[in-house]
Order: C-alpha cells, then structure tokens, then sequence
C-alpha cells in the first residue's frame, strides 16, 4: 500500500482527522540544504522515498541529506556509490549496514519483504557481481525477496539450465552481463515472467565499456526483456521492485 493510500485509510478508520490528513499531505514538500532540495513527498507520490546518489557528494552533504531525510520521518535512507573511505567520515543517526560489493549502504531500517513474488538476478560472471549486488540491495531495501543466480553465462550453458525451475518461478528476472550481453536474450526466451537486463561494464576492448553489451540487449529476439542503462544495478532494482508491488 502506498503512503498516500495509508493516509486516506487511517482517515477512513477514525485514526487521524482529515485536517491532519491534508496537514501531512501539504506540509514542507522539500527541504532546502542549498546544495540539495530534499524531495520529502517523493514517498507519497511514487511509493518510495528518495535515495542517495552517493558519487560525487561528500561526506558531509550525504550527512546532511540523511538528517534531512530522518527530520521528515523516513525510518531507512539507501546510498548508493558510495565508497568505504567516504562511509567512514559520515556521521548520522541510526544503525548503518555497508554492503561492500554493491557500494551501498542502507541507514536505520529495511522494509520487509511483502511483494507479490521473488525476484531473481543472475549474471553472466564473477565480474558482473558488483552491479547485481547493487541491484539486489536496492531490491531487498524496497521490501522485495531476491535470489542470486551468479556466474551463469552462455558460454556454460549448462549451468543457467540448472536453475531452470527458479528463472521460471520469478515475477521478475534481472540478467546481468557484460561481454556479448547475450545471457538476456537467453532468460528472456525461458520465463514467462518480465526481464530486466543490465549491461555491464566488463569485457575486452571490442566491447566499448559495456556499449557492445547495451546494443545486444536492445536488440534481443526475445519477447518481454527491457534495459536499462550500462552498470545501473540500482535502476533494474528499483523497477523490478515496481512490478513486483504492482496492485499492492
């Protein structure tokens, strides 16, 4: 259910005024810090609150965000890119769970798992596994069960048809994979479910940092596979998770 949706019910069920309905609809829809402008509603427009791109930012704007995201009764703050040596300068409140592979971070709590299905993501290989990771956190963080397929290339096809029943069993898959990028095309004419694939970064000279991979994606032969940008661990998560709480 939505933040908006909870709102309207808590109004339904006697628990909050209507006055304190449209209160907590209207009050301070941003924070403004000068370096960021908080987007404080994002939660109540698009069922998730606002994540931290930490790339770029320093320690102390990322602190800064944080605060200003907890100021406005947001329980758990994701950062992603974000670096060992930038995450030990942070200084905010809460517990902080660093996942290193995926350079992500999670501040205070994690919502439980509570969508329609699980989401599966696989990769081509060992190399791919710092995007998938970062794809998987973003996941679990919005509440979704994930389950980790890795290093199940096509140049071993054998070792993605052993996990045959668990593609075919997903709501949605996520393919990870640099390379030739064929390992989407492969899932996608498996499952009947969506596929999300993600080019990656990995391969020889030919490959063009992840270019080679993104065009083989765009023009797979199978049905129901979509793309998202090269290396974009977070934005596969966060789609996956969508379709995952759709008409939830």
């Amino acid at each position: 259910m939505s933040e908006t949706k909870k709102v309207l019910q808590s109004v339904k069920e006697g628990k909050i005024s209507v006055e304190e309905a449209e209160l907590m609809l209207k009050t301070q829809p941003l924070i403004d810090l000068g370096y960021a402008k908080v987007d404080t509603h994002r939660a109540l427009r698009q069922g998730a609150a606002e994540v931290i791109f930490g790339e770029k930012k320093t320690a102390e704007q990322i602190t800064g965000i944080v605060s200003a995201m907890q100021s406005s009764g947001q329980n758990g703050v994701l950062i992603t890119r974000l670096s060992e040596a930038k995450l030990k300068k942070l200084a905010v409140n809460g517990v902080i769970e660093y996942f290193s592979e995926a350079q992500a971070a999670i501040v205070g709590e994690k919502r439980a798992a509570d969508g329609l299905g699980r989401i599966v993501i696989a990769t081509g290989g060992t190399s791919d596994m710092s995007v998938a990771e970062e794809a998987a956190v973003t996941a679990e963080f919005l509440g979704n069960e994930v389950e980790r397929v890795y290093d199940v290339g096509v140049s071993g096809l054998h070792r993605l048809l052993s996990y045959k029943e668990t593609l075919m069993s997903a709501s949605v898959v996520i393919a990870v994979a640099g390379m030739e990028g064929a390992l989407a095309s492969v899932i996608g004419g498996l499952v009947s479910c969506p596929v999300i694939s993600v080019p990656t970064s990995v391969g020889y000279g030919a490959s063009y940092g992840g270019l080679a991979a993104l065009l083989s994606m765009l023009n797979s032969c199978a049905s129901g596979v979509s793309v998202v940008n090269i290396d974009n661990g977070f934005g596969a998560g966060f789609i996956a998770s969508r379709i995952n709480h759709m008409g939830k």
